[in-house]
């Protein structure tokens, strides 16, 4: 019999989370569930009895579920170390918002429960995979859930790209950066810079200007079958490369940034068939004060049914 595994992946740096995972890994291993951390953060979590993994994708491997306890980022991170294995990745808010969690902190034990138990559904996430080129040659290829974003690496200088779209020059920007996102990323840094809520199951490309210096600097939503390209063009401010603000890579004059959907998508485990507009009105506080509903009309028996009322007379 295959013994079950769960990677918990923790932001040691709160120490909620480090208390939050003691508590985690003593459910899952008195279930009988063999519980792997990674070795940069099994000090701080100070438990005995658990598999310290490397923190590479080899600590996902074969794993039934990655329960990462902390924010966003802390997710973004577990991303990482799933997305090759596709272990579906379950995240426990520790953070602020939160978008790409589960659940918060209040229904961990009952999250560790539903683990146990396999009482939960798996989503996939569209994800990005970006190709750094200069004068035709590759300078480097990386991948975001959320998104990649061309921004000026010196503050004082403004930058000037070339947006295009599948093959054809769409507009100059002279911008602080450009955000090519995902639907899942366009809760987040998309979000910040003006751009549309996209529900998750929609399948797109955001391609959303930052404080551009143009009159066509409108957020854009292109097809996932497109191919979008941003210039940083010669004689312009160095600039830099970030993906899901993780990833770096500097971008001289001259270098060509292309995003395409990615071949690999990133695995969600799902507590809750929530609807994406109760998340966004609960993560948000959004007002909702005087909604009605649906108007609901009045069931009207049927004029065979009055006669019948009426012990089946007329006239």
């Amino acid at each position: 019999m295959t013994t079950r595994s769960v990677l918990v992946v923790t932001h040691t740096g709160r120490p909620e989370a480090v208390r939050s995972a003691q508590l985690v890994i003593k459910r899952l291993s008195a279930a009988g569930i063999a519980v792997r951390v990674l070795e940069n953060e099994a000090r701080e979590i100070g438990c005995v009895g658990v598999d310290v993994m490397p923190g590479t994708a080899v600590a996902a491997e074969d794993a039934e579920v990655v329960m990462v306890l902390g924010g966003d980022g802390t997710l973004l991170r577990g991303a990482d170390l799933t997305r090759g294995s596709r272990t579906p990745l379950l995240g426990v808010n520790l953070g602020h918002v939160g978008f790409l969690a589960e659940a918060e902190r209040d229904d961990l034990a009952a999250t560790v429960d539903r683990v146990v138990d396999r009482r939960y559904d798996v989503e996939e996430r569209m994800t990005i995979d970006v190709t750094v080129r200069r004068n035709g040659s590759v300078m480097g290829t990386t991948w975001a859930l959320n998104e990649a974003s061309i921004e000026k690496a010196e503050r004082e200088r403004m930058l000037e790209v070339v947006a295009e779209i599948d093959g054809r020059p769409l507009s100059n920007w002279g911008c602080d950066g450009v955000v090519c996102a995902t639907p899942t990323g366009s809760t987040a840094y998309a979000f910040s810079a003006g751009g549309p809520v996209v529900w998750p199951e929609v399948e797109a490309l955001l391609v959303v200007p930052i404080s551009a210096h143009s009159l066509f600097a409108r957020p854009l939503v292109v097809s996932p079958r497109s191919v979008v390209a941003v210039e940083v063009l010669e004689g312009t401010s160095r600039a830099v490369l970030w993906c899901d603000g993780r990833r770096t890579l500097d971008l001289p004059p001259g270098a060509r940034v292309e995003v395409r959907r990615g071949t690999e998508p990133v695995r969600l485990a799902r507590l809750h068939l929530t609807p994406f507009t109760d998340r966004l009105v609960t993560k948000f506080g959004l007002p909702v004060t005087g909604w009605r509903g649906r108007v609901r009309q009045p069931s009207h028996p049927s004029p065979a049914a009055d006669g019948e009322a009426s012990g089946g007379q007329r006239g």
